[in-house]
């Protein structure tokens, strides 16, 4: 996690972009899943990696902002057209509305990009 959020921040410092990041406080408390299926959800480290990206951005200066992650694997990040159908396995997103296509994990990331882009324009507004 020191390495992944090392690069993620040094990419974001040498385009000058800030970093956006779901806010994924209480996932694990939401989540309801099968006993098994638990397991894997708790040793998730994204909490962690996600305070290794923070403590690292504030050293070098980059902005973090915090997104609203509901529907951003289920939206479209060309049209917006929201809908459950468009993911028609784990790795595939397929707009039902528009067509557009594109990896699940490329389109949610757009997704959150856009969101980061909003709230940081937002809270910074005049």
């Amino acid at each position: 996690n020191h390495t992944i959020a090392k690069r993620i921040v040094t990419e974001a410092t040498r385009t000058g972009q800030g970093i956006a990041l779901e806010d994924l406080q209480g996932i694990r408390d939401r989540v309801r899943l099968r006993k098994p299926q638990r397991v894997t959800l708790h040793s998730w480290s994204f909490h962690q990696l996600g305070r290794f990206i923070a403590y690292k951005a504030a050293r070098a200066g980059v902005a973090v902002v915090y997104v609203d992650p509901a529907y951003t694997s289920q939206g479209c990040s060309a049209c917006g057209h929201v809908d459950k159908k468009n993911r028609p396995d784990q790795e595939t997103f397929l707009c039902t509305s528009c067509g557009f296509a594109e990896h699940a994990d490329v389109n949610a990331a757009r997704n959150i990009a856009a969101r980061g882009v909003t709230s940081w324009a937002v809270s910074h507004a005049a």
